[in-house]
């Protein structure tokens, strides 16, 4: 099965400005608003992920490159991981003085765990138990500021990370909702 072409676009100026495809706009959001944003969103994701066949399947839309589009199982399998990342990082920052971060590769945790074959209960379930711990983190920060650094250079502050982070579960259930779209008319 072809695999979708890997993201290596840096996000980070969703902290500045509103993302034209998902509308999230980082620059206005509180960081202390993060922790019930990431529980409502997990809910939204329960919701997907129990759309039966549909949620594994990949639209028929492409990529700007041509190349297919994630399913929403395999979305929801990467928030899943993305939110396991990011309680490492956020508790290392609250841990230690200006950390850096280790290189993650989601496109190559996709293939390697094949997400696309994964049980949607089991990643909902997962992806739920994971987002309630990062709330549960980020309802326990006391100092926004703390440092971090992610190993290409870009700098982060437990706010930022906070907000940046939050952007990528929106902007996927935004994806999701297209695909879902793509799919149905591509069925009529």
């Amino acid at each position: 099965m072809e695999q979708p072409t890997p993201d290596t676009k840096n996000w980070t100026w969703v902290l500045e400005r509103t993302c034209d495809q998902c509308g999230f706009n980082g620059s206005e959001m509180d960081p202390g608003a993060v922790a019930a944003q990431i529980r409502a969103n997990a809910a939204a994701w329960r919701s997907v992920l129990k759309k039966g066949d549909v949620v594994s399947e990949r639209p028929p839309t492409k990529s700007a490159d041509g190349s297919p589009v994630w399913s929403a199982l395999e979305y929801g399998a990467h928030v899943r991981d993305v939110y396991e990342v990011y309680l490492k990082r956020v508790t290392l920052m609250m841990k230690e003085d200006g950390p850096e971060f280790a290189d993650w590769d989601q496109d190559a945790s996709a293939i390697e765990k094949g997400y696309i074959n994964e049980d949607p209960d089991s990643v909902s379930y997962n992806l739920a138990v994971n987002a309630g711990k990062m709330a549960d983190l980020f309802d326990k920060v006391r100092d926004w500021n703390r440092p971090g650094r992610r190993s290409d250079g870009s700098d982060f502050t437990i706010g930022t990370i906070a907000v940046y982070l939050l952007h990528d579960p929106v902007h996927h259930l935004h994806d999701v909702e297209r695909g879902f779209e793509a799919i149905k008319a591509a069925k009529s």
